[in-house]
């Protein structure tokens, strides 16, 4: 049957298949076709609103989280979804920034994501400065409540952090894995001088190598417009694709070696150890 063979990393957890605005039309006579770990996947709503998801005659778990649909193909891990309080928090603008899609493995998306080395290349004049490009050093750990990891005391000089951003700063990081293919970061928000805006990115893989990547936006910023806010975070993400499907292998390497980090690849080296232990295999180069 369908997902009999996948990775139980990812058949096993809550996997995103997009925003849940996404099923306003659709309904078990018509739903909505999208794909997942390389199989088709048909989503709708009953007549009480509640998402439902299936693949080859069978019906799995789905949920409706932080505005999205989330799916398990197989057993649904005892744990709940991972928490998102800032999602809730008074003072928030929840912004969906909706999904790009790449050729590339999701770990490789999630370790750009992860990866502050690049900024003053191929973000400059947004995230960084060609004429400044040291990442200092920062800490990373494993949160052993939640398996989670944390990278922390980020921080990175950027011509324009965001889009309500008229000035460079040296904006305040703090990075968090919470699945194989989930990740936050918070970052110093210009509006607000002391706290951090929440940025989430939620992978659908497609396949192996074919995803969507997904942005969501807790900001405390009044100023900016939706469409501000959106196209800003699609400049940037514009700017990784190119980068990402060039990349080879397309799949993340796991084996030492098979790629040589330096120093300020703290958190992505953290992250394929955190992978392999996990025994991850799927979007993954793993011998």
């Amino acid at each position: 049957m369908a997902f009999d063979n996948a990775d139980p990393n990812f058949r096993d957890d809550w996997l995103t298949v997009g925003p849940a605005s996404r099923l306003a039309q659709a309904t078990a006579q018509q739903p909505r076709a999208t794909r997942l770990l390389g199989e088709p996947v048909l989503l709708w709503r009953d007549d009480q609103g509640r998402v439902h998801a299936g693949a080859g005659g069978r019906e799995f778990a789905a949920q409706e989280r932080y505005g999205y649909v989330w799916v398990c193909a197989g057993t649904p891990p005892a744990r709940p979804l991972f928490a998102f309080p800032e999602y809730s928090e008074p003072g928030r603008r929840i912004v969906d920034c909706d999904g790009i899609g790449v050729a590339v493995s999701g770990l490789r998306m999630v370790e750009n994501f992860l990866d502050m080395g690049h900024f003053s290349f191929v973000h400059p004049t947004y995230l960084g400065d060609p004429g400044r490009t040291e990442v200092a050093p920062y800490q990373v750990a494993v949160d052993p409540a939640t398996d989670e990891i944390w990278a922390t005391d980020c921080r990175f000089y950027q011509p324009r952090t965001s889009g309500s951003a008229t000035a460079g700063v040296e904006a305040h990081y703090r990075y968090r894995v919470m699945q194989p293919m989930t990740a936050m970061l918070y970052k110093t928000s210009v509006p607000r001088p002391g706290a951090l805006d929440a940025i989430g990115l939620f992978v659908q893989p497609l396949d192996e190598e074919h995803i969507v990547a997904y942005c969501l936006l807790a900001y405390f910023d009044d100023a900016t417009s939706d469409t501000g806010l959106i196209a800003f975070q699609h400049t940037i993400f514009g700017q990784d694709k190119p980068i990402l499907e060039n990349q080879r292998p397309r799949r993340l390497p796991l084996q030492p070696g098979a790629e040589f980090p330096v120093r300020c690849d703290a958190m992505s080296m953290a992250y394929r150890r955190w992978l392999k232990a996990r025994g991850v295999r799927y979007g993954a180069v793993a011998d």
